[in-house]
């Protein structure tokens, strides 16, 4: 196994899990849960079901470069960038043709899909270049996108990216229009 196919299955089950999170909140309604799933169907919410597939999907990640002996470095700033890029590239692809039309099934998957695979790849040469000592700035950044993801949860701007069209609704079951 090398670090490139590990790359290439992440791209994969990072997807996956993003299915399976997708539900958690609804399956298990919870403060903590609230805070790392999506409490509803806002574009903005679908974020912490990204960010938190990548998380999970890392931690696996981790293990499998220990078990195949890989060499890598800057594995907690390479997660750190996953997630931060993974919000910019989806919603700079996404938000366009979320706004002329709407919620598509098929194209929110390919352009999830588009933002996976591009993440991948720069995690990967993240992960082959040399020690860059950024690991607690890392770890310090995928908390503060929690607390933030957390605040927002509770407390949504009256913004279109956090509205809830399905259920009419901001946040978590709290701003009903």
């Amino acid at each position: 196994m090398t670090l490139k196919r590990i790359k290439m299955i992440s791209i994969f089950g990072m997807l996956i899990l993003c299915f399976l999170t997708h539900f958690l909140y609804n399956w298990f309604p919870n403060a903590l849960f609230s805070i790392f799933f999506p409490v509803n169907e806002s574009v903005w919410e679908h974020m912490k079901m990204m960010t938190s597939s990548i998380l999970i999907w890392s931690v696996l990640e981790y293990f499998l470069f220990k078990k195949y002996k890989i060499n890598n470095n800057n594995f907690i700033l390479s997660v750190f960038l996953e997630i931060s890029l993974s919000i910019i590239v989806f919603l700079i692809i996404y938000l366009p043709i979320y706004h002329f039309l709407g919620s598509v099934f098929i194209l929110n998957l390919t352009v999830l899909f588009i933002s996976l695979y591009f993440v991948n790849i720069i995690s990967y040469y993240i992960l082959k270049s040399s020690s860059l000592h950024k690991e607690v700035l890392s770890v310090i950044g995928i908390i503060l996108l929690y607390i933030i993801y957390g605040i927002l949860t509770y407390k949504p701007p009256f913004n279109y990216i956090f509205f809830d069209k399905l259920e009419n609704k901001y946040g978590i079951n709290i701003y009903e229009v």
